[in-house]
Formats: C-alpha cells, sequence, structure tokens
C-alpha cells in the first residue's frame, strides 16, 4: 500500500551555512519505494518548528512524519528513540530564544518513544554499507523539541513520528570535523523512507 511520507530537514543555525539535514532531504525523490514523499524546511526554532510541521500534516494527512537533523560531532546516520520534555539550550535558537529547563509540553508525560520502526532503519542502512546506529539522546535543543511534539500531537493517531540526526557535511580536507558525504546521507534517508 502506498502510503504518503511528510519528511523534514532543518534550516542552518549557529555557526552553520548549510544545514546537512536540508541538503539531503531536498534532494530526496519525489517517490520512494511506492511512498509518496513531501519535503519540508522548516526554522531552527523552539515552538515554530512544531507549528510549521503540524501546518503542513494537516493539509497533507501523512501516514508517517521523519524528521531530519545535523548532529554536530556524529559520524554515523542515528534514527533517534526517544524524545523528552525538556527544552534546555545551550546555545540560542534561530530567533534569539534560548530555554532552560522549560517542558516542551506542561503536563506531558516525561519521554516518548519513536512510533516509527527505528531498528528495521538501522538494519536497512547498514545492510547499504552506511554507518548508522541507534541514538538514545535526541538532546534538549529544537531536534528534540520538534520531536516531542510531535509525538505528544500524535499519541494515539495512526500516524508514525520518528527523528534521524546525520552527520555535518564531509568537507574535502577538512580532517577535524566528523561528517558524511551528502550522497550517502541522501542514500540512507532513501533506505529510512523505503522502510516505512
Amino acid at each position: 500500500m502506498r502510503k504518503k511520507i511528510l519528511i523534514t530537514g532543518f534550516e542552518p543555525f549557529g555557526q552553520d551555512t548549510v544545514n546537512a539535514s536540508w541538503e539531503a532531504v531536498s534532494r530526496l525523490e519525489d517517490r520512494i519505494g511506492g511512498n509518496e514523499v513531501t519535503k519540508l524546511l522548516i526554522p531552527t526554532v523552539f515552538g515554530t518548528a512544531a507549528e510549521k510541521v503540524l501546518e503542513a500534516a494537516r493539509e497533507l494527512q501523512p501516514d508517517a512524519i521523519v524528521c531530519v537533523g545535523q548532529a554536530g560531532g556524529r559520524t554515523m546516520v542515528t534514527p533517534e528513540v526517544v524524545a523528552i520534555n525538556l527544552r534546555d539550550a545551550s546555545i540560542e535558537d534561530n530567533a534569539g530564544r534560548k530555554p532552560w529547563d522549560e517542558p516542551v509540553a506542561p503536563g506531558g508525560p516525561a519521554a516518548y518513544f519513536a512510533s516509527i520502526p527505528v531498528r528495521k532503519i538501522v538494519d536497512e542502512v547498514k545492510k547499504a554499507g552506511i554507518s548508522c546506529g541507534l541514538s538514545y539522546s535526541a538532546g534538549a535543543y529544537v531536534c528534540n523539541d520538534l520531536f516531542y511534539a510531535l509525538r505528544h500531537h500524535y499519541e494515539g493517531s495512526g500516524t508514525g513520528v520518528g527523528f534521524i540526526h546525520v552527520p555535518c557535511l564531509a568537507e574535502p580536507g577538512d580532517d577535524k570535523r566528523p561528517g558524511m558525504p551528502l550522497e550517502t546521507i541522501v542514500h540512507a534517508l532513501s533506505l529510512a523512507v523505503e522502510t516505512l
């Protein structure tokens, strides 16, 4: 059965001028493994990122939402297992906000598990020879904020929600910063979508 997948990537933030998540998401095919893929660029802003995704999802009515973010320092593609009810920023978001020790959803549960098959995604991506592994912390910045807000909204519904962190883009000659070639990230995300 053909599924509708909404997949998102973030705009650049902090000191970066590109964000690997959107660079990869924007290059995905519109159909992957029979699934219809809708791509959405979202702001790196607490709260607003989730609002933009929910707005798009109301119109699209997707079967699954896969959010993709860039994780500096990581060397592999990492589907996230859990989102926590915490905003705790070490740097400002793109709107100049820097929440500290705030809940994403006051009164919400402490955490939610991903509702897409993250272990299966890891297996499929690894089969293709791409470095991939589960992550048990999406941090407490905008990535986790988005992941938690969407899981909270869709809890008990049939819509799957997940988050995948990808490494920064590999820069030729830059051995200090871990990265991955863009085409490898695109391939990994295509496999993840196909798995759904």
